[in-house]
């Protein structure tokens, strides 16, 4: 790690603090007051569906952007008043890789390394090392044009890595890859977050299971959950899975005392959101109404149910 890095203003500040970042474009506010915190060792999963301000969010963590209110510290340097400080912290991978294609693997990534601040004697040895951790050992001498699109992204990884970032940003580091390739992209980042701390933008939910200890989610500019993703299983028995013969309209199970939210899947499935207490009541129901209960059992709320519930209600 870069001498520079070795020391934080504060030893019990989070790695990167983001708090009110708002942005908006003309007429149209893309980010809304949005609060953001990541601390070592977390590897945090940035969701939403299209145009929820994830693209946003990540130029102006990675300062590609300003922000029109609030302020971005890396650890525990302000993003706005300290760049030059503040982005030695940082790697940033964005969704096109900034490659140059004229230039063989070692140029581009010697490039890099002088981009930021390496002096001659590192640079080499910073070339070496990132191509071991993106295993691109044998590309160095070829054109950055010739290697596959697998090939191009694990460059693209090498130049976020070249300084030793304690905070990496990728976003959406598969899209456009083969299975294999995604496996391969995939076992790299898992390797990487034993070394720092990173943040996904992705829209591949089983990636975010996969690799992330925590998520948050994004829907129209704001942030509508924010959690370890631990605490997704637990659930308390909150989550029910319903199946009924002969169900009635969706509104009538709405209705009931102590059911929250009712999730509809089809042919008499249906996922609740309940306390206990509502249970007794339900099965009342069921029985009185004749809808004929196949099953009601709890499980733990899953990231596809989560993202679904909290992105389909209106912010």
């Amino acid at each position: 790690m870069p001498q520079s890095a070795a020391v934080s203003k504060s030893d019990t500040a989070p790695l990167l603090a983001a708090h009110g970042l708002s942005r908006r474009y003309g007429q149209h506010q893309a980010l809304w007051a949005l609060d953001l915190e990541l601390h070592p060792g977390q590897v945090l999963g940035l969701l939403g569906p299209n145009g929820a301000g994830k693209s946003t969010t990540l130029e102006l963590l990675s300062g590609n952007l300003q922000p029109h209110t609030g302020e971005i510290r890396i650890n525990g340097f302000d993003l706005a008043c300290e760049p030059t400080v503040a982005r030695r912290y940082l790697g940033y991978l964005p969704d096109s890789p900034p490659l140059y294609p004229e230039l063989q693997v070692d140029e581009y990534l010697r490039l890099c390394a002088t981009l930021q601040g390496l002096g001659r004697r590192d640079r080499a040895g910073a070339v070496n090392r990132v191509k071991r951790q993106c295993h691109l050992e044998d590309k160095g001498r070829q054109l950055i044009s010739r290697l596959s699109r697998g090939y191009q992204q694990r460059v693209g990884l090498a130049q976020a890595l070249i300084h030793q970032p304690r905070l990496l940003i990728l976003d959406e580091p598969t899209v456009g890859l083969d299975p294999i390739q995604i496996r391969e992209i995939r076992d790299l980042i898992r390797m990487l977050a034993e070394q720092c701390s990173i943040i996904l933008s992705t829209h591949i939910l089983p990636e975010v299971q996969a690799l992330c200890s925590h998520v948050t989610v994004l829907n129209r500019g704001r942030v509508v959950h924010s959690d370890a993703l631990d605490n997704l299983a637990g659930g308390e028995g909150r989550a029910w899975q319903l199946v009924l013969r002969r169900p009635p309209e969706r509104q009538a199970l709405e209705g009931l005392p102590g059911i929250s939210q009712v999730g509809a899947q089809g042919s008499g499935h249906f996922i609740l959101q309940g306390e206990e207490q509502a249970i007794q009541g339900l099965v009342r129901a069921s029985v009185e109404g004749d809808w004929g209960l196949v099953e009601l059992s709890p499980r733990g709320t899953t990231l596809e149910d989560l993202f679904m519930q909290v992105t389909e209600t209106p912010s």
